[in-house]
């Protein structure tokens, strides 16, 4: 898992530590030190640590005129023993919500399992982006169906055209464009 890397190109076009307004800014990698890991494995120390002990991230992109976010994920995704959602909703999305961002692209790609508890916190993330969406894109099969299974898939959109988004090859605003029409037309706006 240490070779792992959240997605790199970007990297022109943002960085969330040098963004003043990112829930990361100021923070200070190494190349070299691993000092992160999901059970006994290390990760790549390029992720972002946001209170989880088993979930980490990379804000890839933020966008506050057009008020997206896209956000690279890795590790389980644990909401019955670690209470990641809380974590993440407050230490990362809240911040992004409160500099008017109110479209999440999530990307799973890299998350091994979910584990599901209560919705509250996913029902306060959709409360509080009241004309945004969050969409979950190329998450695993098993794990977009534990979404799907506990409901969370009200909060979160999920769809098999999402699934295989070779989204590695877009620039970031032409990404959000693409996903923006399909909601718009799913939303009915």
């Amino acid at each position: 898992m240490h070779l792992l890397e959240p997605f790199y190109s970007w990297r022109k076009y943002y960085i969330a530590s040098e963004d003043e307004r990112s829930p990361f800014y100021g923070r200070v990698y190494s190349e070299f030190e691993f000092t992160h890991a999901i059970y006994n494995y290390l990760i790549h120390p390029q992720w972002d640590d946001f209170g989880s002990e088993t979930l980490y991230l990379k804000i890839l992109y933020t966008d506050y005129t057009k008020r997206f976010s896209i956000i690279e994920f890795i590790g389980e995704w644990n909401d019955t023993l670690y209470n990641d959602i809380m974590f993440l909703k407050r230490e990362v999305i809240d911040p992004l919500v409160d500099n008017g961002i109110d479209k999440f692209i999530l990307i799973g790609e890299n998350i091994l399992n979910f584990h599901a508890s209560d919705d509250s916190y996913y029902e306060e993330w959709f409360d509080d982006i009241e004309d945004g969406w969050i969409i979950g894109m190329n998450f695993q099969l098993h794990v977009k169906n534990e979404f799907i299974n506990n409901n969370i898939d009200y909060y979160i959109a999920f769809s098999d055209e999402y699934d295989h988004f070779s989204w590695r090859s877009l620039s970031p605003q032409v990404l959000f464009n693409q996903i923006n029409i399909k909601m718009k037309k799913r939303l009915g706006m």
